[in-house]
């Protein structure tokens, strides 16, 4: 790991107290009770934002829609808070406590008694916007309604309601029942009650929160689709995929993103069929090559999970490149870095120019918190702002590519973000 740059540490502090901020509400807002909680959705998501409240002492009502997915989905929570048991994180006690809190239900109508109900399943905007039309129905008056989406319109969902003020985004990261940082998306017309609320209330179950603005993947994955679209562009020019990972690997992320996409599973969204093949994931898992699930992705896996870059990815790779006519060439480490780093820092520059986010140490809360940026930097404004904005514009213009009046203007200026 590289030495913390000067003043890492304790900007990470500061940020973090900073985020739980929102400017423009007042100290002492009255905040609105959350006695009973209600999940919609008893899946991977719905069951670890479940724990998260059961953990704190706050009572949930969890809804699925068939008897099994519902079983299945407590089961899934009884079997964490067992792991938890094991590693000596939490007392038998302690988990018949929390189960104890716990109502499942397959009828939606019993939401009705929650002052917060979040809704927790696929991401299909159609699907949420019934939800919310149906929750306004049976809600009771006050109560607060949040889709976990986690890129899809806020707006457009309350837009269903008789109610916009009441509803807001709380995007959990998964596994939800651990990883720390909630992005609270506050639509246009989301009240401020409503929002100081949920801002209070995220310390309770153990979360830290910062406020987005509604724009497609909020802060976080608005970032993150920029380096993915650089890691995919990169691998069609020529750069290898394991150097790819290795040089996020060499900053200090936990993994780069071929191997995230691994361990998530290849198949996640495939159409399943092997005869349509018109991108290498679809190449991939139409060999069986669904990431670590089946011993063989992006990578090969041994039984203990150790990868080996694969010569048969390689050729699925370059044959995709000769058919897009694509010219292959080596690229360096150093390009890169800077392709996958520096238009990240281009889109938070954007996300403050539209006012997407309060600050820049915001920015750097959700990276570190929900993507693994190392701590040692900062952040990834902070530590934009060590390596100097003027180099950030010279290294996305010599790569040729975007670059926001915004950034522009700071690095003209000799400013920084956390200026």
């Amino acid at each position: 790991m590289s030495q913390p740059l000067p003043g890492a540490k304790e900007h990470i502090e500061a940020a973090r107290a900073a985020a739980g901020v929102v400017d423009d509400i007042a100290p002492g807002t009255a905040l609105l009770p959350i006695e009973r909680v209600g999940v919609l959705g008893a899946g991977t998501m719905g069951g670890g934002i479940t724990m998260n409240f059961l953990t704190a002492g706050i009572p949930v009502t969890i809804v699925e829609r068939e008897q099994e997915a519902l079983d299945k989905g407590v089961a899934t929570m009884r079997r964490n808070y067992a792991n938890a048991v094991k590693r000596g994180r939490m007392s038998e006690a302690e988990v018949d406590s929390a189960m104890g809190l716990l109502t499942p239900s397959v009828a939606f109508g019993d939401l009705a008694a929650c002052d917060l109900v979040i809704e927790a399943v696929y991401e299909n905007m159609d699907l949420k916007k019934d939800i919310f039309a149906r929750l306004d129905a049976i809600a009771k008056p006050g109560a607060i309604l949040a889709s976990n989406t986690s890129y899809l319109n806020i707006d457009e969902m309350a837009a269903v309601t008789a109610r916009p003020e009441a509803v807001l985004g709380m995007h959990f990261f998964s596994p939800a029942n651990i990883m720390k940082l909630l992005e609270v998306v506050r639509g246009a017309g989301t009240g401020q009650a409503q929002l100081a609320t949920v801002m209070a209330l995220a310390p309770r179950i153990g979360k830290i929160p910062v406020v987005s603005g509604v724009c497609p993947g909020f802060i976080g994955n608005r970032m993150l689709s920029l380096r993915q679209a650089q890691a995919q562009a990169m691998l069609m020019e020529g750069a290898a995929y394991d150097d790819i990972d290795d040089v996020l690997l060499d900053f200090g992320f936990p993994m780069g993103p071929f191997q995230m996409s691994d361990l998530a599973g290849l198949d996640i969204g495939w159409h399943r069929d092997p005869a349509r093949i018109e991108t290498v994931r679809e190449a991939l898992c139409a060999a069986g090559r669904w990431g670590q699930k089946t011993g063989k992705g992006y990578y090969d896996y041994d039984e203990n999970r150790n990868r080996t870059p694969s010569a048969e990815v390689k050729a699925i790779i370059a044959d995709f490149a000769a058919k897009q006519g694509t010219a292959q060439r080596t690229i360096g480490k150093d390009e890169i870095r800077e392709r996958l780093l520096y238009p990240m820092i281009n889109e938070g520059a954007k996300i403050l120019d539209e006012k997407m986010a309060q600050r820049a140490g915001d920015i750097d809360t959700v990276w570190l918190n929900g993507y693994g940026w190392p701590a040692w930097t900062g952040g990834p404004m902070f530590w934009a702002d060590h390596v100097g904005l003027n180099e950030i514009v010279s290294g996305l213009e010599r790569r040729g590519l975007d670059v926001s009046p915004y950034l522009r203007a700071k690095a003209r200026s000799g400013g920084t973000f956390n200026d």
